[in-house]
């Protein structure tokens, strides 16, 4: 249930907050007072598009909060399988709206837009004035088909859905490998020249770093050869400038002073440390020197073999493990090219089967289908004649698609016929716009005594009607109120009049801008909002007491017809 809704900086409401109550909580006004911009509010909480204008003028953001109650266990498991979990059994949905971006938050914590919508849709439903004309579509229908039915439908609905996928996956690889003969020795010739060119080269793994070191010390063999001479020179004891001779001399001078203090015989040892390490380096440095040739013809041939290694990686991968990786599974496809007819009449014999599985699953959930669309049927017909259609029928016409899908084969059509003697037709072709509002309410109503959505939200759904009909519908608002939380904004007052809580909402100029706020009415004020939507302009005392009379015949009704 939506216990509460804070609007701030959006449009012409400054900030507003709204407690609203269980049962059916009615929201009236007057032409252009600001109800579309509440209803706006909460579909911008819920994911709704949004733009710089919708922010109030001179304010920096715009801020949209929703605090919900979640009492029903069915709901908290579908909360609790997205890690979200409500507190204290509420759940708090925000959306801060700046000029350029948004921030969305569950409980304090920020989320992406799709998982908001995603918990949104657990909690709340919106019926907005021009939502009934989804009901046209056929995708539409079969979708309240299955929402009716699913407790019968959803098992064999998943069932199709992964035969079918396993369909479409079969028949991909089938007709990615679907060939001539031409193309298949084509395409054989080329695999074995791939495989070749790769044996051929006899790759071992880490070759190339090896190589690739090997390359950059023979190509710098000269520069290297050059450095190492002048180090080992400078290092040397060919010179009396060289470290090692120098060294030398300093050790001689400090030995023969050694022996009058410890601490020179320390100095000593260091000293003798170093032109030990010295006299190593250079032994070890004129070794390497020795032992460091430079061959033409080595460096040619790593020259050549990285050559036919980056040519190969340029080809088939950036590694010598995804050249042999690549090379594995062109050998899988030769392999398989090689015994194509086999393999061939294996998949085909693979997809018949699943092809037949695939059937077999979908005529089950049409049947299944067909038997909750009788049911359907009947509760429409029975949920309609309370709407002011007199005699009515309905029907839920089955056709065969033209392919399969994750849906089934099922191609479904709602027809009506609203008029003695007329015959049965597609809605598109029957109803006006009131009365496809009615339909989408007769759906509604079914809908929620199955579904787990604890608030409904219907806007203007009571567009094109008026008189004994406004009131059939007035009592159907109710009856949903007994179920669910039901927000209905109207203009009509036989709906208003059965309101369990009413709001106002009005736009107000205070002298310096103009401002839309929304409240409360008590049973006075309630009845004094009846006459208005009553008699207009002028509210004269018949109208007063008709409005009261009004909403004493609407609570009597709701105490016996909605409650019984």
């Amino acid at each position: 249930m939506l216990l509460n809704l804070h609007v701030k900086n959006l449009a012409l409401i400054r900030e507003s907050e709204v407690e609203f109550e269980p049962g059916l909580n009615i929201l009236t006004g007057e032409t252009g007072a600001g109800k579309s911009i509440l209803l706006g509010s909460v579909q911008l909480a819920l994911g709704g598009k949004m733009s710089r204008e919708m922010i109030r003028e001179n304010a920096d953001y715009g801020l949209v909060e929703l605090l919900f109650s979640v009492d029903d266990p069915r709901v908290e498991e579908k909360l609790k399988a997205m890690d979200v979990y409500p507190e204290e059994g509420q759940i708090l949905l925000t959306r801060r709206v700046m000029e350029n971006r948004s921030v969305c938050r569950i409980n304090g914590e920020t989320c992406t837009m799709a998982r908001m919508k995603q918990a949104a849709s657990y909690l709340l439903d919106i019926h907005g004035q021009h939502e009934h004309q989804s009901l046209l579509y056929k995708n539409k229908q079969l979708e309240i088909l299955d929402d009716f039915g699913k407790d019968q439908i959803w098992q064999v609905k998943e069932k199709v859905s992964s035969v079918y996928h396993q369909y479409t996956d079969i028949k991909k690889h089938l007709l990615a490998q679907s060939m001539d003969e031409e193309q298949r020795k084509r395409e054989v010739s080329f695999l074995e020249f791939e495989i070749h060119e790769i044996e051929e080269a006899a790759l071992m793994p880490g070759e190339d770093e090896q190589l690739e070191q090997q390359y950059r010390k023979l190509n710098n063999s000269k520069r290297i050869a050059q450095a190492l001479q002048t180090a080992h020179g400078c290092t040397g004891y060919d010179a009396p400038s060289c470290a090692g001779e120098l060294v030398g001399q300093a050790l001689y001078c400090v030995s023969g002073v050694s022996d009058f203090d410890p601490q020179i015989a320390s100095l000593e040892s260091m000293l003798s440390d170093i032109d030990g390490l010295l006299n190593d380096f250079n032994r070890e440095l004129s070794s390497y020197m020795e032992s460091l040739t430079f061959e033409e013809e080595d460096f040619y041939q790593i020259e050549q073999r990285l050559d036919l290694i980056n040519n190969l990686k340029a080809k088939y991968g950036s590694s010598i493990e995804q050249i042999q990786e690549y090379q594995k599974k062109q050998q899988e496809k030769l392999e398989f090219l090689q015994e194509y007819e086999t393999n061939r009449m294996r998949m085909e014999e693979e997809y018949t089967k699943i092809t037949e599985q695939l059937e077999t699953a979908c005529q089950e959930l049409t049947s299944v289908r067909k038997a909750c669309a009788k049911d359907l049927e009947k509760e429409v017909i029975l949920q309609l004649q309370d709407l002011n259609f007199l005699d009515v029928k309905f029907e839920i016409h089955f056709e065969r698609a033209t392919s399969y899908s994750a849906n089934g084969v099922d191609d479904v059509e709602y027809q009506i016929s609203t008029n003695p003697g007329e015959p049965m037709k597609p809605l598109g072709k029957v109803v006006s716009g009131g009365e496809l509002s009615r339909i989408m309410l007769a759906i509604k109503t079914l809908l929620a005594d199955k579904d787990e959505v604890g608030t409904l939200i219907f806007d203007e759904i009571d567009t094109g009607i008026s008189g004994r009909t406004a009131q059939m519908v007035s009592e159907k608002m109710a009856r949903i109120g007994r179920k669910r939380q039901v927000l209905c904004i109207t203009h009509l007052p036989q709906i208003a009049s059965m309101a369990d809580c009413h709001f106002v909402i009005t736009k107000n100029f205070d002298g310096q801008e103009t401002v839309t706020k929304i409240e409360k009415l008590n049973q006075e004020n309630s009845v004094k909002e009846l006459a208005r939507l009553l008699g207009g302009a002028e509210i004269t005392d018949k109208i007063l007491e008709s409005a009261s009379e009004m909403k004493l015949l609407a609570q009597k009704q709701k105490n016996t017809r909605v409650h019984s």
